[in-house]
């Protein structure tokens, strides 16, 4: 039986969804790589991307006849093990506050383990990691956490600028004392745009061992298509449209072209996804969020950030010395540190020391900004 919180079935829904897509992808593998680390001192891993680029204890077994199922690993954990999903991109109808959101969470969750763990002798403990340390120092279970758009927190309508400092330290404070160095955590896995480190410099999460697209090979190949799963993907599109509307070079030129740390290329698996559901290319990105970001970057830029553009536009690229800097520092104070905010927000793509704009679908953005400012 799931809870909000505790085994709930959101995930498990929001997966059947695109499962239910014809161009659905199978990214499954990447849990083989997540379990090894089940259990170890090294358990804690956040892994993030660029927006657009998506993420990715079933009963019904959801997860038959895809790539992951054929492993050993699939048969030994499935079902095994208590998850705790946390959805911090989720908004709280009538929550004026930062102690009001973090609150509502605690409470659910101490709910539904309450709930879930009536035999075990609870007491009074009104924190939620009081209550895991007793349910697992009576029953010896251990939890799966997942934290979804874990830095979404910051851009809530009720995290003001002024009490953003505040909020920053009762949320990994929080975090640290849910998680870190805690026996019941078996794993704990966060998604997120920003790196934790943007935030925290210190030793609150710390334990945490950071991924992103740029700075890191390990997961690489989970950020995106790769071309021959495009292929196979235009191959259903073919099949379904008929007559097809673009070829797939066009699909390659609009989409394509993010470099991973590891040098692979990748496609932006949103836009992919949209273009062959709808039949045309056009820029899915811009109509999907708001570009505030970029706008802020190239308006208070102090450094030819301007005239770089230019020169991209025109299909060059400009060297810049951001490969750490988009693991690291997200402080917009300098030429660099703009590029590694825009590689991190997938704007800009990051090789062999040098940023450029990936493809048409942006190419086209970029060029309507600089006419426009």
């Amino acid at each position: 039986m799931g809870g909000m919180f505790l085994n709930s079935r959101v995930p498990y829904e929001r997966y059947k969804e695109v499962l239910r897509d014809p161009y659905f992808v199978d990214k499954t593998m990447i849990l083989k790589e997540l379990v090894f680390y089940f259990g170890k001192r090294n358990r804690y891993c956040c892994i993030t991307r660029p927006r657009r680029f998506g993420k990715t204890d079933e009963k019904e077994r959801i997860f038959e006849g895809l790539a992951i199922s054929k492993e050993k690993e699939y048969s030994a954990h499935l079902n095994q093990h208590d998850l705790i999903y946390i959805d911090f991109g989720r908004e709280i109808k009538g929550c004026k506050s930062f102690a009001q959101y973090i609150e509502r969470i605690e409470k659910g969750i101490l709910e539904d383990l309450t709930a879930a763990y009536p035999d075990c002798d609870l007491g009074k403990s009104v924190s939620v990691w009081d209550v895991l340390q007793k349910i697992f120092e009576q029953t010896k279970n251990r939890f799966l956490f997942v934290m979804d758009e874990w830095d979404a927190v910051f851009k809530m309508p009720f995290v003001t600028e002024k009490e953003h400092k505040e909020y920053l330290l009762e949320y990994l404070l929080f975090l640290k004392c849910l998680l870190k160095d805690q026996p019941y955590v078996e794993f704990a896995y966060m998604t997120g745009v920003l790196p934790i480190v943007k935030y925290s410099s210190g030793s609150e999460l710390n334990m945490f061992v950071e991924y992103d697209m740029v700075t890191a090979e390990k997961f690489s190949e989970y950020f995106g298509f790769s071309d021959a799963e495009v292929d196979r993907l235009y191959e259903i599109y073919r099949s379904e449209a008929g007559t097809p509307k673009f070829s797939r070079e066009e699909l390659r030129l609009w989409y394509d072209g993010y470099y991973t740390a590891a040098g692979n290329r990748l496609y932006n698996p949103r836009s992919v996804v949209l273009a062959l559901t709808d039949s045309q290319l056009r820029n899915y990105w811009t109509s999907s969020g708001p570009y505030d970001e970029l706008f802020y970057y190239i308006r208070n830029n102090i450094e030819d950030v301007r005239d770089d553009l230019v020169l991209m536009v025109s299909g060059e690229r400009v060297a810049a010395d951001i490969g750490q800097l988009a693991a690291v520092s997200m402080e917009i104070h300098s030429r660099e540190q703009i590029y590694s905010a825009m590689v991190v927000y997938g704007l800009l793509t990051y090789e062999d020391g040098a940023v450029l704009i990936p493809n048409k679908e942006l190419m086209d953005h970029f060029n309507e900004l600089l006419l426009s400012k």
